[in-house]
């Protein structure tokens, strides 16, 4: 019995792995952990009010995003990668905006570890980028990853997915290609269309078919605001889009770009 004791107080007493962050920016990763990042002098503690993730206010240690991107500019674009499929887009222009808007990198602690999130067995730890002054920058609620993974520096979405383009006739203000702009900033982290892109939370949003193509004009606006409205399902894992999160003109002009979008599947023909 007391070896048994003693093994399960050996077992109880292990440290918890540290968790790591991986950035590949210029070719060779460079990989991060939490205790090393805790360490830095550009870390603070900050107050983000309503988060994204928790619902509520929350309090972090973080350091500013820009203290690990040397060599990022903002004519780059990051792509954020987290555990669990959800694949954030970011212009790094975003980060050296002037309306006040800044990214931080929240990293848990593993001595003080924060809650779980609602509804989930996890934290939106080790890693979760967030932001302060959000507004100011029109930063929306799909640009917060949590759990984040890696971080990597690529080319913009239009060049690495010529699938995703609408039709290059149309005009530069065109609907359509806000609607593009909007799918980018809010469907593309956690959905594909015409088989592009590397989201691997939801479904392609064209391919067998799109959701203009099933669902009448009503009933998608509403599954967009608030999923849980047309069909109940207790694992769903979408969320809602409020008008602060996604203005309508903005939801007009991602159900063009969707809708046009049914047009280009034959595109994808070699």
């Amino acid at each position: 019995m007391r070896c048994w004791l003693l093994l399960l107080m050996g077992w109880i007493a292990l440290p918890v792995a540290a968790a790591q962050l991986t950035l590949e920016l210029d070719g060779t990763p460079r990989v991060f952990d939490d205790a090393s990042l805790l360490r830095r002098a550009e870390v603070r503690r900050i107050d983000i009010p309503d988060d994204v993730a928790y619902r509520r206010d929350m309090h972090y240690r973080a350091l500013p995003l820009r203290a690990l991107l040397a060599g990022v500019g903002p004519a780059d674009h990051l792509q954020l990668v987290a555990t669990d499929g959800f694949v954030a887009e970011l212009p790094a222009a975003l980060l050296w905006n002037t309306a006040g808007s800044t990214a931080w990198l929240a990293i848990e602690d593993r001595r003080a570890p924060w809650p779980r999130l609602p509804g989930k067995a996890t934290s939106a730890g080790p890693f979760y980028l967030v932001w302060t002054q959000p507004q100011a920058a029109g930063i929306g609620t799909e640009r917060w990853p949590y759990q984040l993974a890696t971080i990597r520096r690529l080319p913009g979405v239009a060049e690495r997915y010529p699938a995703l383009l609408p039709a290059a006739e149309l005009a530069p203000d065109s609907a359509i290609r806000r609607g593009f702009a909007v799918f980018q900033a809010t469907c593309m982290a956690c959905h594909t269309l015409n088989g592009a892109g590397a989201a691997e939370v939801g479904p392609d949003l064209n391919l067998p078919y799109g959701p203009t193509e099933y669902l009448r004009a009503d009933l998608l606006r509403a599954y967009i605001r608030q999923p849980q409205s047309l069909r109940h399902w207790p694992r769903a894992r979408m969320p809602g889009f409020d008008a602060r999160s996604l203005p309508d003109a903005d939801l007009d002009a991602l159900l063009d770009y969707l809708r046009h979008m049914t047009t280009r599947k034959a595109a994808l023909q070699p």
